[in-house]
């Protein structure tokens, strides 16, 4: 076992076995060629409880129950894919205060962003950052403690947490922005599947889900790779019947957002995306379940449970979620 993984291992084995032990740890059904659904997908890790895409928020994740652990991708200067929600890193690390100088003005699809991005800093120098909580009203109590995992990092935690458990963890990358990162000679996909493709995950019931905002790069993916592709959508358009039946000549499912799916008034009547979407042949993952008055649905009355019981009554096949041990007490009641 790798030497960084030890002592997060040494923290979770204990609490994975007392949660088996007392029926309340992951729930029993196998990822493979049919998968259960819904999938619990852990949103960047255990965001709601570590500072996102962390080793230690990944893991506390699988402890609490969730099928998929989801790293987004962004590349270093050196070419090494890293696991950040945005390559803009001043709001997720201390970079500001260990790299002051190196704050820029840079335009990442279309919108102008000053900050620290991990294109200007080679893996070395990210090694130096610590991860700390990067919204104000969650728990920093574990800043500046936790590493800037590489995606080797992320895949290799996931094999070793999968044996511990006797049931695979699934990994779910998304590829950020990845004409700009194509634009700047920093591509994500190549590297991407190169490491899948190491562990023997290239294939069609590997517990990997590859997903984009994007559709170019999710197009070209599906003639390189047998491993399902998640097309994300946000918008009207994207979710005509028309539109799903396109997604679905290169995509497995859609990753849609609940209002979406639901909308935010209690009076509100669900859509047809998870209909219209299974009939075109494609799952649907609704992203992002989190219980916070910022983001709950105003139709659950402060009630997070009520929003995982309505979008599975809904029929929906994964959630993302950022307090995945809520999404797995959710889905037993």
């Amino acid at each position: 076992m790798p030497k960084r993984f030890r002592s997060i291992f040494r923290l979770v084995a204990p609490l994975m076995l007392l949660a088996c032990a007392s029926g309340a740890g992951p729930r029993p059904a196998p990822i493979g060629t049919s998968l259960a659904a819904p999938l619990v997908i852990a949103h960047r890790g255990a965001s709601g409880h570590r500072p996102e895409h962390t080793l230690e928020g990944y893991a506390l994740a699988v402890q609490m129950g969730a099928d998929f652990i989801e790293p987004d991708l962004v590349s270093t200067k050196d070419g090494v894919l890293i696991a950040r929600h945005e390559n803009e890193i001043g709001g997720t690390t201390d970079v500001a205060t260990k790299f002051s100088s190196r704050r820029t003005r840079k335009v990442i699809d279309g919108d102008t962003i000053n900050g620290w991005f991990t294109e200007d800093f080679t893996l070395a120098e990210l090694r130096t950052l610590r991860a700390k909580e990067r919204l104000s009203f969650r728990s920093h109590a574990h800043d500046g403690q936790f590493l800037i995992p590489t995606f080797d990092d992320v895949l290799s935690l996931a094999d070793s947490l999968g044996r511990r458990r006797g049931r695979a963890v699934g990994v779910y990358p998304e590829t950020k922005h990845p004409t700009y990162f194509r634009g700047v000679g920093l591509p994500i996909e190549e590297p991407m599947l190169r490491a899948l493709r190491a562990r023997g995950l290239d294939r069609a019931d590997a517990p990997v889900f590859i997903q984009s905002f994007e559709s170019g790069n999710l197009r070209v993916l599906a003639t390189q790779t047998r491993i399902r592709l998640i097309q994300l959508v946000s918008s009207a358009p994207q979710v005509t019947p028309t539109a799903l039946r396109d997604i679905a000549t290169y995509a497995y499912g859609v990753g849609a957002n609940t209002r979406q799916i639901v909308g935010d008034d209690s009076s509100a009547v669900p859509t047809s995306l998870i209909a219209d979407a299974h009939d075109a042949g494609l799952r649907v993952h609704a992203w992002t379940l989190r219980p916070e008055p910022l983001f709950l649905a105003k139709r659950y009355g402060g009630d997070p449970l009520a929003e995982v019981r309505e979008l599975v009554r809904l029929g929906v096949d994964g959630l993302f979620g950022d307090y995945p041990d809520q999404i797995v007490t959710g889905l037993r009641k």
